[in-house]
């Protein structure tokens, strides 16, 4: 925890998430909640070698996107009409959790939505991203919420957390 001179009590480190990487191809945005804290120190989403999110792709889509350098994963994505952000665009966060996430800002979903003329659907990665349901379900577009990828989400294994993403990646083309 950060504290300034003459707090009582420290405050946690405040953080600025990732931009989008939606290109306007994208016709499946995944919203994660904000970035780790491997992730923010790597400006890479999903940085975390534990986290599932690029083993699951790699599996859907039998490519090896795990020993790929970021920007051909980046640009495979884009390819594929995958489009990647976050719900939140900064918070107060120590550690990683999305428990431990305070003071969150928004990121401008609807903004960015309207950038996006091929988008067919959104699907949340975990359970803090589909707050926001509510909000992305206004643009009238089918909305799922998908396992986290997150290796916190050990209740699920790799297998059941693929079959779900699986089904939704096949229902709009991106698989």
């Amino acid at each position: 925890m950060m504290a300034e001179p003459g707090d009582k009590f420290p405050r946690p480190k405040v953080w600025t998430g990732l931009s989008a990487q939606a290109p306007a191809g994208t016709r499946l945005l995944v919203l994660g909640s904000f970035p780790g804290v491997a992730s923010l120190k790597a400006q890479q989403y999903y940085g975390h070698p534990r986290n599932h999110f690029w083993p699951i792709l790699s599996a859907l889509w039998q490519v090896d996107l795990v020993a790929m350098p970021y920007d051909a994963r980046l640009a495979e994505l884009a390819r594929r009409g995958l489009g990647l952000w976050d719900v939140y665009a900064r918070c107060s966060r120590e550690g990683s959790l999305d428990s431990a996430i305070r003071d969150a800002e928004p990121n401008d979903l609807i903004g960015l939505a309207a950038t996006l003329p091929a988008l067919q659907a959104i699907a949340h990665n975990g359970g803090e991203s589909a707050r926001a349901m509510r909000l992305t379900r206004a643009l009238g577009l089918p909305v799922y919420r998908l396992p986290s990828t997150s290796p916190a989400n050990a209740s699920w294994s790799f297998e059941r957390k693929l079959a779900a993403w699986r089904e939704v990646f096949a229902a709009h083309g991106v698989s």
